[in-house]
């Protein structure tokens, strides 16, 4: 069973995040925007017949981690319930006004999350584990045909999209509504096309409404070293018009 502290700290900044009006106000449009309910798509950070043995492993060895609490799995859903799609306007009105004139308001209702629009084992296959005591979020990834960049490796793009995925995650779980501010990645190799990797991400400092997280992507068995990236995240303020 999940430590009730951690679970209930972690989940409760997803569910901050997920909310998207002034704090003074919106504690519970916040949380009932994106809050884990039974009311989603499937929950795409369980096993899948797509993922590699690697995967698999890898799950089941973070999975046992879990059984003590020092460890939490983090959901991952594709599209915003229907009862909570009527929260994004206020979300992006409160916090990009300047902004929510250019938004299709229509289209949110077709909006899905850009990492789990493609079918199983084609592109991003990936589940997050966050460690609350040390600021740690380690990233499961298995990348599919679809995102080959070189031949035979995975397009950089697609590796910059894994790195921001998994330092914004820190980047929430620790401050709430965030953006990347700055994202700094340095290729040191290529990554085999349809491998697994780890992402390993870690929340360095905060500053204010300032976060610094970095992470790496290594093999595996942690002796190769792909890529090596720091980042800057800036907790979003209502009061600060966008």
């Amino acid at each position: 069973m999940l430590g009730r502290g951690a679970a209930a700290r972690a989940l409760g900044a997803l569910r901050g995040l997920r909310g998207g009006a002034p704090p003074a106000r919106s504690l519970g449009l916040s949380r009932r925007l994106l809050s884990f309910e039974k009311v989603f798509d499937k929950d795409h950070s369980l096993p899948k017949p797509c993922w590699s043995k690697d995967m698999r492993l890898l799950f089941d060895q973070f999975m046992k981690k879990c059984e003590d609490g020092s460890w939490i799995l983090l959901p991952s859903y594709e599209y915003i319930s229907t009862q909570r799609r009527q929260d994004v306007s206020p979300f992006i009105h409160a916090y990009f006004p300047t902004a929510s004139e250019l938004v299709n308001k229509e289209k949110l209702s077709q909006a899905q999350l850009f990492t789990r629009s493609f079918e199983d084992g084609l592109g991003f296959e990936y589940v997050m584990f966050y460690n609350e005591a040390e600021k740690r979020i380690v990233c499961v990834f298995q990348g599919g045909p679809h995102l080959q960049g070189m031949p035979g490796f995975f397009h950089g793009g697609a590796t910059a999209t894994m790195i921001d995925s998994t330092v914004g995650m820190n980047a929430i779980v620790s401050g709430g509504i965030v953006m990347t501010a700055n994202l700094n990645i340095n290729f040191k190799r290529p990554i085999p096309l349809c491998s697994t990797v780890l992402i390993n991400s870690q929340l360095d400092k905060m500053e204010g409404r300032k976060l610094f997280v970095s992470c790496n992507v290594q093999s595996v068995d942690e002796k190769i070293l792909y890529t090596e990236a720091t980042s800057l995240f800036i907790v979003l303020d209502a009061k600060k018009k966008v």
